[in-house]
């Protein structure tokens, strides 16, 4: 090969690989990203450091729906995984266990493990109103209302009130650690 052509084909490989950085780089920044479970909120659900893919592009293109399992930004340097709830408009309420969302109850199948452990007919999550936890009967526009599956161990919106959609980086799609739990996460 002439030196003219060796150059330009490291021009060109050198290229193509800064153009495949920029492309993995703009996907993370904005499409998908990457979480680890930090703590036992999301139990049995989730565990504690497990990794997530998360699809940071589901509520720009679409709204949120019950039962999604979120990453939303809790403070400045910290995010929460938690399941939504409660969307604008809904009232919230727990009676004996039950979740009721305005006044239907709503099955809840991903606590069905942490219900079977329970003794003496001790509830999971204690009796509360949307209205005594933050005053307002209805979640208001443009928040969410979130909670972690593993009730009697989580901060969620019982104890910080409402999350706002504008903090909420993306829906939890797959994990993929460990490999024997691998698979998407479903509601």
């Amino acid at each position: 090969m002439r030196k003219r052509e060796i150059k330009n084909e490291g021009f060109a490989w050198f290229r193509a690989i800064g153009i495949a950085i920029l492309v993995v780089i703009l996907v993370r920044i904005f499409i998908i990203g990457n979480y680890i479970v930090d703590g036992p909120s999301m139990q049995p659900s989730l565990n504690n450091g497990d990794r997530l893919l998360v699809n940071k592009m589901s509520y720009r293109l679409g709204q949120p729906h019950h039962f999604d399992v979120i990453i939303f930004r809790a403070t400045k340097n910290v995010d929460y995984v938690k399941r939504v709830i409660g969307l604008p408009g809904d009232s919230i309420r727990y009676t004996g266990d039950q979740l009721y969302i305005n006044d239907r109850p709503i099955a809840e199948p991903y606590l069905a493990a942490y219900r079977r452990q329970m003794l003496g007919g001790q509830q999971l999550t204690w009796d509360y109103t949307l209205k005594s936890l933050t005053g307002v009967s209805k979640v208001p526009k443009g928040e969410l209302w979130v909670m972690g599956d593993n009730r009697q161990k989580s901060v969620d919106s019982r104890r910080f009130s409402f999350v706002s959609e504008k903090r909420v980086i993306g829906r939890v799609e797959l994990r993929y650690w460990p490999l024997k739990q691998f698979g998407r996460i479903t509601n």
